[in-house]
Parts: structure tokens; sequence; C-alpha cells
């Protein structure tokens, strides 16, 4: 199965429901400056203290607004509208600006959680109904305060992070630049612009050395993701043709070769899940922007149907995938 159907968008709410709001166990990647900064998770997070982690979290709710606004009649509709309605209050949103406040506080989720905190306001920013306007206003200014971090960031950001996990530079400019169009920031939109020329425009012959033993983000494909949506499409096919030249022939391999998963309870190795769905979306975009009639178009979209394939059955079933896993499935199924 490779399109969403409403059984499959029921199993993947079921799946965050069971999480947002659970906060135990937890991973607090969190810096204590004294006695007082010790609390548990809900304290210091009042909306974004489960799903094992704050970013994970944050992605859950994106994936729970983004099947209500696409299947309001879903049968897990009422129970994410009184979820949202007690999670995005003001005093609560209030609590976690005043997190990031804090002096300790100014690496926090970069950029990573920044660009699923901007995922989601982007959003809920599409929703018409009272009750998604309301979500919206009270989530606005977290949303604001990490765009402005974005802006403070990224002009001294000389150099791109490669990695195939959170510190990615790529994705999370991605992510970033679909806020910045939702909600007309045109400052954000334009320094990420540039500064996705800056580090991707002139990339070349990529050998794409991957995966890595707990990538959930393919170096490789995510920059081309991102330069997708940064180029029209005859640059971008100019581009990537120069970025992956055999990717029509189906080279180099390792790119559409869905990774194996040899232990789904350990958390890194469930990691290699979640490269088979990034990898998943960033092939259909890439087929989109190739053209139906084409060998690069019938190669990605393989591509991207033997890595959902290979892990869409494994959004559920281990709570060390299960707490994120279904908003990169939602990714690659919408994409």
């Amino acid at each position: 199965m490779t399109d969403l159907d409403e059984a499959l968008a029921s199993r993947l709410a079921l799946a965050a429901l069971g999480h947002v709001a659970r906060e135990y166990p937890n991973v607090l990647v969190h810096a204590v400056a004294g006695p007082a900064d010790l609390a548990p998770p809900s304290g210091l997070h009042p909306v974004f203290y489960g799903s094992y982690d704050w970013h994970s979290c944050v992605h859950g709710h994106w994936l729970l607004a983004r099947l209500l606004r696409l299947s309001p009649g879903l049968p897990e509709a009422q129970a994410i509208r009184a979820h949202f309605d007690q999670a995005f209050t003001v005093e609560k949103v209030n609590g976690e600006l005043a997190y990031l406040a804090r002096p300790t506080s100014g690496g926090f989720e970069r950029p990573y959680g920044w660009a699923w905190l901007l995922m989601l306001s982007a959003e809920l920013t599409l929703h018409e109904t009272a009750s998604g306007r309301a979500w919206a206003a009270v989530l606005r200014p977290l949303a604001e305060a990490f765009a402005a971090r974005f802006k403070a960031f990224l002009p001294k950001a000389d150099y791109p992070v490669r990695a195939g996990v959170h510190s990615n530079t790529a994705f999370a400019l991605a992510l970033a630049l679909d806020y910045a169009i939702a909600v007309g920031d045109d400052a954000l939109r334009r320094l990420i612009e540039a500064k996705g020329a800056d580090w991707y425009e002139g990339d070349a012959d990529c050998q794409a050395w991957e995966p890595s033993g707990d990538d959930f983000l393919s170096p490789a494909l995510v920059e081309a993701e991102l330069m997708r949506r940064l180029l029209p499409g005859p640059a971008f096919r100019t581009w990537f043709a120069r970025f992956l030249p055999l990717a029509a022939q189906g080279r180099p391999e390792t790119l559409f070769a869905p990774a194996r998963v040899s232990d789904r309870g350990d958390g890194k190795i469930a990691h290699l899940d979640g490269l088979n769905l990034s990898r998943a979306w960033c092939w259909r975009g890439i087929a989109r922007a190739a053209g139906g009639d084409s060998d690069l178009f019938r190669a990605a979209e393989e591509a991207a149907r033997v890595h959902l394939e290979a892990s869409l059955p494994h959004v559920t079933g281990d709570y060390m995938g299960e707490h994120w896993l279904a908003s990169f499935a939602l990714l690659a199924l919408l994409a």
C-alpha cells in the first residue's frame, strides 16, 4: 500500500494520539543552570511534553492537524479536537515561550525542532474552521519566535550540515520554506532561498555514501528535495542532472535500495525505517519534477514504492519507532 486511505489514516492518527500526551519514557535535551531548572517534562514543556522527545511531540501534532484538515470525518477527529483544545491554550504556549527565553535555551532543538514547529504552525494556518483558526492564533507567537531564530541563525551559518539526522540543514530549510510561504513571511523565504543557493546550488556528482547506521534522512535526497522547492522545474532538472547524473539508470544503487532494519526495538537502528520513509517522500517529489515520460520518473517512482513498502508496515508496533515514524509515513504518502 503506497496511498493514504481512511483505514491507514486512522491507524496513523491512533498512533499519534497514543503518544502525544504520553509523558514517559522521555528523553530530555535540557541544559540545567541550577536547581530551579529541574522539572518533569510537562513542567518544562506544557504543550510538547509527550512522544518520547520534544520534536517528536511537535510533529505528532502536525500529523494530527494534517489528518484532521484532510479528513474531518475521521473516526479519531473528535479526540484530536479535544486534545488540541486543551493543548493549544495561551497559558501553555506562554510556558513554551518561557522555556525558549531561558539563557541556556539558545540552541534548543536547532534546526530540526524549529522546522517542525513551523510546519505545525503552517498546517494550522491552512485550517478553515473556527477551531483551527483559534489553534493557529494561539500557536502563532511560538512559531514567530522560532522563525526569528532562523533569521538570526542562517546569516551566520557559513556551512551546511549534511548528516542524516536531526542536524541536517536541507531538511530544516525545506520545512521552514513551507511555513514562510504559508504565512507570507517573505523575509524568511528570501533568506532560505539565498542560503539554499549558497549551500547547495553548486553541488555535483554526489557520491551518496549512505546510509549510516542511524540515519533517518538521506543527505543526498533531502538536499534534492530542498532544491526542487527552490528551483523552477527546468532549472531543477538541470541541477539534478549534475547532482545525480546516473539516477535515471538507478545509480548509485544505495539510494534505490531500502535500508535493512535489523532490530526495531533499538531506537537508533529503528531510524532506518524513517530513512526509508523519508527517501520515499523525496523520490516522489523528484518523480513529479522529472515529468511523467522519462527514465528518471520511472526510476524515482519505483524507488519510492519499494521504500514505502519496506517500512510502512512497521510505523506502529514498537514504541521506539511508533512515537515518530507515522509523521514520516504521512510525508511520503501525501508527497
